[in-house]
């Protein structure tokens, strides 16, 4: 049995049980990811008219997702500082209960109104598991073993979304849409249970003050923001009055947020953080590979759905290679980066995903299914190669105290990306689909039949044999639009390609692992 290192801080008996503790925190953190990789599956079944589904529209379902991720992005950080203060393991508990009681309350949403309401009562929940399940892990592996456990949590990332879209698939197979939030009720249970008997609790000596000016600034920003995107695409039209003046108050009442955190004696946020390039750019390239993923998840399940045939379980099946390689690769990629460095992993792993979503623009209604496979699975193995390293530079960047303001920290960019992406990818599909699909439409035509092609194929369908003639133009409209967004989605990831090749260090020659950490959470060149 190994022992703790003598200059560890960390108790024995907590030394012990740490990979136990670190099953039941990737247990935690198996439901938040959990959530949307189900939604991911379920979205063609919601926007499906009653009693299948709720009749959502594509803006409506963007809310449904970014409900959720606005709330978890607008509260991670405030999240991570009350774990500070009041102790991790309370925080997790607490989240957790609240977490499954909105999954309940979805669950029994009787319209998309009441589901995105809930959504953002399960965000709330989630804000405060997330930040709390890597801030645990930093307080109870040492500095040597963080880097492979902080790999085998994000393995556990690449799981629940292998997981989530299977188990999504089988329960809309034979049950209603809303087992796929009821279904995260007794992962909760067990997971409460689990964490009072194995989790320790830990808390920050000196935890900064909560921030509410800088949180109100933030959450009222990003969703005047987000809200502007899809408003723009669900019009087809970005120059309309109401969009840009949305979109212009959003960016001005976050960049208000900006100029209070670097006045602020207890940011939310602090802003000093940012002056370290390496830091900075580990940060700001994790928001861009999640705004690239959640945009193409979002239009691959109307793809595979919708375009190809395959039911929700078949789809869920279909996105497995993307799970699995993350899942394999991930616990491994500290050893890649070991052999050559950081900047040139993470840089191939960014061109890798940029190459894999470009790829989508080859796709057709006819492209062998092996060919999504493919570039399923090579997106997975270059996410594995960007998220590990960078987690890795973020959660040592600061002191082990300050453990929850990191995790915070780096999750909100991965949900403020995830968000932005399904708001601006989205909207690019919207206006895209609509430019491609007006001209079949039949004089007459509600604007909102051209808004999605499940909005379309539905006014098709109320048309009767009419409305036949309608499919074969709204696929293809459709494979145009997803080609255009695809490839938006591509110039976003070689951004970030570039921001890792020039500001992330490459490998110190003769350096140990350990000075190599050292060196590049300290170096701002």
């Amino acid at each position: 049995m190994t022992s703790a290192a003598p200059e560890s801080r960390i108790p024995e008996a907590v030394h012990r049980r740490r990979w136990a503790i670190l099953g039941v925190l990737m247990l935690s953190l198996l439901i938040v990811v959990l959530d949307n990789s189900i939604l991911n599956v379920a979205i063609k079944t919601i926007s499906t008219p009653a009693p299948t589904g709720l009749g959502a529209t594509q803006s409506e379902l963007e809310w449904a997702i970014n409900a959720y991720t606005l709330v978890f992005a607008g509260l991670l950080f405030s999240a991570g500082l009350l774990g500070d203060r009041l102790g991790r393991k309370k925080v997790l508990l607490g989240g957790l209960v609240v977490f499954g009681l909105g999954s309940a309350l979805a669950a029994g949403s009787g319209s998309p109104a009441e589901l995105i309401a809930f959504r953002a009562v399960m965000g709330l929940g989630a804000a405060f598991v997330m930040p709390a399940t890597l801030a645990v892990l930093m307080n109870v592996f040492d500095r040597e073993e963080q880097p492979k456990a902080i790999g085998v949590w994000a393995g556990g990332v690449g799981l629940a979304i292998a997981v989530g879209p299977i188990t999504g698939g089988v329960l809309l197979d034979h049950f209603w849409w809303g087992s796929v939030f009821l279904v995260n009720v007794p992962i909760v249970v067990l997971a409460l249970g689990l964490m009072l008997w194995l989790v320790p609790d830990s808390r920050d000596p000196n935890p900064g003050r909560i921030d509410p000016v800088g949180v109100l600034l933030s959450v009222v920003g990003l969703v005047l923001l987000v809200y502007g995107i899809i408003r723009g695409g669900q019009l087809a039209d970005f120059t309309d009055v109401t969009v840009l003046g949305t979109i212009a108050a959003g960016l001005a009442v976050l960049a208000a947020f900006v100029v209070v955190e670097k006045r602020s004696d207890h940011p939310s946020i602090d802003m000093s953080f940012f002056r370290n390039k390496v830091f900075s750019a580990a940060i700001g390239v994790i928001g861009l590979v999640f705004f690239a993923l959640m945009g193409v998840t979002f239009f691959s399940v109307f793809y595979t759905q919708t375009v190809r045939g395959y039911s929700p379980l078949q789809t869920g099946l279909l996105m497995l290679p993307l799970a699995l390689a993350q899942l394999v690769f991930a616990p491994r990629a500290r050893l890649v980066v070991d052999r050559f460095g950081n900047s040139a992993v993470c840089t191939a792993g960014m061109l890798l995903i940029a190459g894999m979503l470009a790829a989508f623009a080859v796709l057709d209604a006819d492209t062998p299914i092996w060919v999504l496979e493919v570039v399923f699975f090579l997106m997975g193995v270059g996410m594995a190669h960007v998220m590990t390293p960078l987690s890795v530079v973020i959660m040592q960047a600061l002191p082990r105290e300050k453990a929850g303001s990191a995790s915070a920290l780096s999750n909100t960019f991965r949900q403020v990306g995830g968000a932005l992406g399904i708001a601006v990818l989205g909207s690019v599909l919207s206006t895209a689909y609509r430019s491609g699909i007006e001209g079949e439409l039949p004089p007459g035509a509600p604007h909102a039949a051209a808004e999605s092609i499940e909005a379309t194929l539905g006014f098709a369908a109320r048309l009767g044999d009419r409305g036949a003639a309608l499919v074969g133009p709204a696929h293809d409209a459709f494979l145009h639009a997803m080609h255009v967004t695809a490839l938006c989605g591509a110039a976003v990831a070689v951004l970030g390609a570039v921001a890792m090749a020039v500001f992330l260090p490459g490998r110190p020659k003769g350096a140990q692992p350990d000075e190599k950490e050292a060196e590049l959470v300290t170096q701002d060149r």
